[in-house]
């Protein structure tokens, strides 16, 4: 572990609902919901009522009816991600992104061109403040563990640095849910073991707590508990695979809906490929039944491709492999995912060799989705269909 506190974990507070109140001053200081049927997110002024994410748009309601419920822009929420890679960018190159509203900055080494890692981390959120219009939340510490631990407690809107040689008296006392990997599930067999804060899991021998989470997370969440992280900043790797998925829930899905959802998702995967500059040569169709259990298929193609119709022709080929088993145990859930990518994609092959091949449509639907908006054109199978929002995601 490094000497000094030089890992810096930078938050966006509460993000979508963050851009919504940035561009619309009428919600500023009044609590907003991102989402109908459900919250995706809630401003903080919702939040202290009790609204969080992922809760159902009516429960959220009952909880704070004065909110302002407004739809998703992801487009938006995409452009201000970029934005904020930007300023990380320019405030350091060793920059690994979490998600598209955090991620971790290594600053060691910049003192002397740059300032205190706080001095960094107050510039940093001055500017998102300034360029963007975002409040940042940002944690410093000698760990990334322990720089993502005082960002969630310095939320909303601050600024907090653990001290090196002082981090076991600010780690101890937390509860345990606040170490990063500790889910609801794994919190709740920790509590019922007698262990409620990150100081009373770290005294835990870790065989005793094997038997409870299994050697590997044990062994895990041992060492965080007692500060032992020694994972350096790194640069996220390019995606090794490209996917997308649809939960139908418990529902029974008709073939046809399975079909319409299946170009769906084929249509949004191939467009993320071309948008990456990459091409996929293995078609995996992922599937999850009634009865909770799960399967796989899946082909790989002669010639590696980012075009939709082989790969939907592929998609719909081991789709209609599965029917006898969705006939037999339901279906809650359809997923494909594209591997063996190619990096380094030469620009040509993004694009129909032959000029009279029906590929064209591609490249014709991405200009204009480019220009106009997603919903601006869709594929004819797809009309009708109630649109779903596409999460933005951190660059492929």
């Amino acid at each position: 572990m490094a000497a000094d506190a030089t890992i810096l974990h930078a938050d966006a507070d509460a993000f979508f609902a963050s851009v919504e109140q940035r561009d619309d001053p009428a919600l500023r200081g009044r609590p907003v919901i991102v989402g109908g049927g459900v919250v995706l997110a809630a401003s903080y002024e919702a939040k202290a009522f009790g609204v969080r994410t992922a809760m159902g748009g009516r429960r959220a309601l009952g909880l704070c009816p004065h909110a302002v419920v407004v739809p998703p822009r992801m487009a938006a929420y995409a452009e201000a991600s970029r934005a904020l890679y930007a300023l990380f960018e320019d405030t350091t190159p060793s920059v690994e992104g979490l998600s598209i509203d955090e991620a971790f900055l290594d600053v060691r080494g910049m003192e002397r061109i740059a300032g205190t890692p706080r001095q960094i981390a107050v510039r940093l959120r001055r500017n998102a403040r300034e360029r963007l219009g975002l409040p940042l939340t940002v944690g410093i510490a000698r760990s990334k563990h322990l720089a993502k631990i005082a960002s969630a407690v310095a939320k909303p809107d601050g600024l907090l640095l653990v001290p090196p040689g002082d981090e076991l008296a600010f780690l101890h006392p937390l509860p345990v849910e606040r170490i990063w990997g500790v889910g609801p599930k794994t919190a709740l067999r920790l509590r019922r073991f007698g262990v409620a804060t990150a100081g009373e899991l770290a005294r835990v021998p870790e065989a005793d707590l094997a038997v409870v989470l299994g050697t590997a997370a044990a062994r895990h969440l041992h060492a965080l508990a007692n500060n032992h992280d020694t994972r350096p900043v790194r640069r996220r790797p390019r995606r090794r695979s490209i996917g997308s998925q649809h939960a139908f829930g418990l529902r029974q899905a008709s073939p046809v809906e399975i079909e319409t959802d299946l170009v769906a998702i084929v249509d949004r995967v191939t467009r993320r490929l071309r948008a990456a500059r990459r091409v996929g040569r293995t078609v995996i169709l992922r599937l999850r039944f009634g009865d909770y259990g799960r399967g796989t298929r899946s082909c790989t193609l002669r010639h590696p491709t980012a075009h939709t119709r082989p790969i939907l022709a592929a998609a719909r080929s081991l789709l209609e492999g599965a029917q006898p088993l969705i006939e037999r145990r339901g279906i809650t859930l359809v997923g494909l995912t594209i591997t063996k990518l190619e990096n380094d994609l030469p620009f040509q092959l993004c694009l129909p060799l032959d000029p009279d091949d029906a590929d064209l449509l591609d490249a014709a639907l991405d200009q204009i989705r480019d220009r106009y908006g997603a919903s601006a054109i869709t594929r004819g199978i797809l009309l009708g269909r109630r649109a779903r929002p596409d999460m933005p995601l951190l660059p492929d």
